[in-house]
């Protein structure tokens, strides 16, 4: 299975770096042409060029059973180039039906979460780990987070954030490789990443946020800590 895995990691990244972004001709102006020439569009980055065509192969997934049961794929949404991502561990039922990721309930709560630092969702990458619902919302299975695991990589290799957020215990352990409870990995700043390049801070999900509410404290004392790991940075927030 590992095999596997690696070889459609490397498919993948082969069929993106494919998808460079056609070069835009303009029509030489000619002299008697009334009114003012057009103004040339600017050309799409690659990087979007890639993410569309990523997108694209995502939607097309069988990888796992989960194809069988799902209504919509939810790659993710926002800043396809930005310092911040917030990835969670799999879409839920209102994610399911709009295709979008944290809609609901929680995905309310993640917008305040990232208000609380003079941000909008807009400025941000939000995703999960896996692109389909779980059926009845239960935990990831192994196998499901094997098979997802190669497109969140290449996701993020073309976003390039600078921090990354894991939302839940499902998440961290899955970005982070451990098998260790989230209040452990809780409270401090890990390396994730080729090279270890990308901080990444860990805190709780915003459903378990919810129904345990004394969890909010913490996320507020874990979103200080990546705002104040930005600023050093150099991010302005």
């Amino acid at each position: 299975m590992r095999e596997e895995l690696a070889s459609l990691a490397r498919d993948l990244r082969s069929y993106i770096e494919t998808l460079e972004p056609a070069v835009r001709v303009e029509a030489p102006r000619s002299e008697n042409t009334v009114g003012p020439p057009r103004t040339p569009q600017p050309r799409p980055a690659a990087s979007d060029v890639k993410l569309q065509g990523l997108r694209e192969e995502v939607s097309r997934c069988t990888g796992c059973a989960l194809h069988k049961t799902r209504r919509n794929v939810v790659f993710g949404e926002g800043d396809e180039d930005a310092d911040i991502a917030f990835i969670g561990e799999a879409p839920g039922g209102d994610e399911d039906i709009q295709g979008r990721p944290f809609v609901g309930r929680a995905g309310q709560l993640l917008t305040k979460i990232i208000e609380s630092i003079a941000l909008r969702r807009e400025d941000v990458f939000i995703g999960n780990v896996l692109k389909c619902r779980p059926p009845g919302n239960r935990d990831p299975s192994p196998g499901e987070i094997e098979a997802c695991m190669p497109f969140l990589k290449v996701q993020m290799e073309l976003i390039r954030p600078r921090i990354v957020c894991a939302l839940g215990r499902f998440a961290a352990q899955t970005l982070l490789g451990v098998d260790k409870s989230l209040s452990s990995l809780r409270g401090r700043v890990h390396r994730w990443g080729p090279g270890g390049t990308v901080k990444l801070v860990v805190t709780y999900h915003p459903a378990a946020c919810l129904r345990y509410p004394q969890y909010k404290r913490s996320v507020w004392e874990d979103i200080q800590r990546l705002r104040d790991e930005y600023r050093a940075m150099g991010g302005r927030i």
